[in-house]
């Protein structure tokens, strides 16, 4: 007891050095450079409960929300000094792979738990099995990099297109009469897709196939089936390509879209075409259904919503957990970490760092089965 008293001793002292060396630490494989998490957002001095949090708290998954956990890590690192949180963000096939082998104390996912994952799950969840807890929310960008058009309206059916190489060029006939005031030049499209299985792509494709059938003709998921284009790792990965390619167009969330990347606006069927924006994603993610049973809160998102100023093309990243059967050693660290970012005060965070918060009767419910997880 002497020993751990002189080490938080040691923690306090270099409280903000720690907070800031864990954010690096958990970068894992996206170079985020997020500035998300600033002094508007920042926890008060004792608002955040750590419980008896210690030690090192394992995670992977998601990139999409990787720029929202780096934000609450700072956070809660500063204040809960006794614990470590290092979330690699690998991806959603990667986080959920992990969690399922009993590798992190939970993952992060852009889609909720396949049937035979939650089966998976059941032998690291000793009497419970991995649950769907949604805490981030946001638009998934088009970015695109095309010399001398500043702005650019794309609808379901064209982006299908392009992203299935049967639209190839940027001056398009099919691009050229949704803008047409825009001088589109003689380019050829390279088209950006994640090299990983990502739950970014899965809801990427789900937005084509529910609104684009006809020219989206794939089953979707979380790996990548259209013919043709590049790939990329990660949505850091994609966003960079795009941003150093003249010709490019990729799918990454919101936060990626940083230092003059240029995004798509929707044309969605609405009276005016529809920009990717937080507050606008949060008018389509407000249509969303819990369609999880017991104390999985899976969402089902209305991809085709015609709402005015709703942009439907989003995703919902889950935190993936044990509802029951999780480690004692890391249980009390993984409740008030998860507990903390589904706060009011956690949640406030999302909206500076690009992301939309979860409405607030999901939320709650996520608050709810936070505190019963055991």
């Amino acid at each position: 007891m002497k020993l751990q008293r002189m080490n938080r001793r040691a923690l306090a002292l270099g409280a903000l050095a720690v907070s800031g060396a864990l954010a690096l630490t958990a970068c894992g494989s996206d170079d985020t450079g997020t500035s998300s998490g600033g002094s508007s957002a920042a926890a008060k001095p004792g608002s955040i409960k750590c419980d008896d949090a210690t030690g090192q708290l394992l995670a992977d998954g998601s990139s999409a929300q990787k720029n929202a956990i780096d934000a609450w890590v700072k956070q809660f690192t500063a204040a809960c000094q006794g614990t470590q949180i290092n979330y690699k963000g690998g991806g959603s096939g990667a986080g959920v792979t992990a969690f399922t082998q009993g590798q992190v104390a939970f993952a992060g996912s852009d889609s909720a738990l396949k049937p035979d994952e939650v089966t998976a799950s059941k032998k690291v969840c000793t009497g419970g099995q991995g649950i769907n807890l949604p805490m981030v929310g946001g638009p998934i960008a088009v970015g695109y990099n095309v010399n001398g058009v500043d702005n650019l309206v794309l609808d379901a059916a064209t982006l299908a297109k392009i992203f299935n190489n049967e639209i190839t060029n940027w001056n398009d006939p099919q691009i050229q009469k949704l803008n047409p005031d825009a001088k589109l030049p003689d380019l050829k499209i390279q088209a950006f897709h994640r090299s990983d299985d990502s739950g970014t792509t899965d809801n990427f494709t789900k937005y084509l196939i529910d609104t684009a059938k006809k020219d989206w003709p794939y089953d979707g998921g979380k790996t990548w089936q259209a013919k043709g284009g590049q790939s990329a790792s990660g949505s850091s990965g994609v966003a960079q390509q795009v941003k150093q390619t003249n010709g490019a167009i990729g799918y990454f969330e919101l936060s990626y879209a940083k230092d003059g990347l240029k995004t798509v606006d929707l044309d969605t069927g609405a009276a005016q075409p529809v920009k990717a924006t937080v507050e606008n994603a949060t008018k389509a993610i407000s249509e969303a259904k819990v369609v999880g049973t017991g104390k999985d809160l899976a969402l089902e998102l209305n991809y085709g919503t015609k709402a005015e100023g709703a942009y439907p093309m989003v995703l919902v990243t889950y935190e993936i957990v044990c509802d029951k059967g999780n480690k004692a050693e890391t249980l009390p660290a993984t409740k008030a970490f998860l507990r903390y970012i589904a706060s009011e005060e956690g949640q406030k965070i999302l909206t500076e760092a690009d992301y939309a918060p979860i409405p607030a009767d999901i939320i709650s419910q996520v608050r709810t089965t936070v505190d019963g997880l055991s």
